[in-house]
């Protein structure tokens, strides 16, 4: 099976704050427990403008927010307020439903302020897709990190390179930030630490070595990698440096996904839509407004 590119497309989130999203794709749905990708920034706001994102519902699936620049305050209906700042992990399990509000610190509210991250959904495994809600955030002090082929690694979820994350997972996730010196090459985890894996470039091209073939992959294309390739190697290209993000884990079979829900089963979309249309998923302390459901009613 040859490497399969995946390209974004730009989705407007509200207030002029666009977003290239890789996943879900028309091409793919997923990468391990991976539903969901998109990358936001860099960005410069100016003080007028409004990137806060109301209160809204999520049910079965996990929110993973990590960014590169930039700070968020989220809140939610389990009653945490934490300030997300670059290099943290914040691991949100919805479960059986939350209710949350990502803005813009108070600190930083009326100045011109930098964002830039990665905002991922992972699927929870039918079994555990109505547990209970959380959210375990992890500071970037707590995620381990080494050199290796003049990279620098960061294991941000799962177990590779000899590291362990201590981020917790219902079923096996892998999620690496590789910031790449110029002439940096080394091996990436192989299938039997991530059944499934793809790379994605945050900022510059870079090129993969897969069993001896080269292939130079720009930056923003989420590449996955085929499943039989044992040897891969992520290197540098020009000669400059790079970031690169690893994404991948064990599949967990074919999900709905509606609006900011996904589920195995049709119908538990349709009965959080209406859940959320009556106001039943609870409150975010503190927040008044929230985003309404969509017009167009699950299918």
């Amino acid at each position: 099976m040859p490497l399969q590119l995946l390209t974004p497309h730009s989705k407007d989130l509200g207030g002029g704050f666009t977003v290239r999203r890789l996943l879900p794709s028309a091409l793919r749905q997923a990468v391990g427990p991976f539903v969901f990708f998109d990358h936001f920034g860099p960005i410069t706001a100016s003080p007028a403008d409004d990137h806060d994102v109301r209160p809204h519902p999520h049910i079965g699936l996990a929110t993973v927010t990590y960014l590169f620049e930039g700070a968020m305050q989220h809140r939610d209906s389990t009653g945490v307020s934490q300030r997300i700042e670059p290099g943290a992990i914040n691991w949100m399990t919805a479960g059986q439903g939350i209710v949350h509000s990502e803005r813009t610190p108070e600190d930083l509210r009326g100045v011109a302020r930098r964002s830039h991250g990665l905002q991922l959904w992972a699927a929870l495994p039918a079994e555990h897709e109505d547990v209970a809600p959380r959210f375990e955030h992890t500071p970037a002090a707590r995620l381990p990190q080494r050199q290796d082929g003049g990279a620098t690694l960061r294991l941000l979820i799962g177990r590779a390179h000899g590291l362990a994350s201590p981020v917790g997972t219902l079923s096996p996730t892998l999620y690496v930030d590789y910031a790449l010196a110029p002439g940096a090459a080394l091996a990436l985890p192989t299938p039997a630490e991530a059944t499934e894996r793809a790379l994605y470039g945050i900022d510059a091209p870079y090129e993969l070595v897969i069993d001896g073939n080269v292939a130079r992959i720009e930056p923003f294309t989420l590449a996955v990698l085929p499943p039989d390739a044992t040897a891969v190697t992520l290197r540098s290209a020009d000669g400059a440096a790079a970031r690169v993000a690893l994404i991948g884990g064990a599949p967990l079979g074919p999900r709905h996904i509606w609006w900011n829900f996904v589920s195995s089963r049709k119908e538990r979309i349709a009965q959080a839509a209406d859940d959320w249309e009556a106001d039943r998923m609870g409150r975010v302390p503190g927040e008044t407004d929230r985003i309404p459901l969509p017009a167009r009613r699950p299918a």
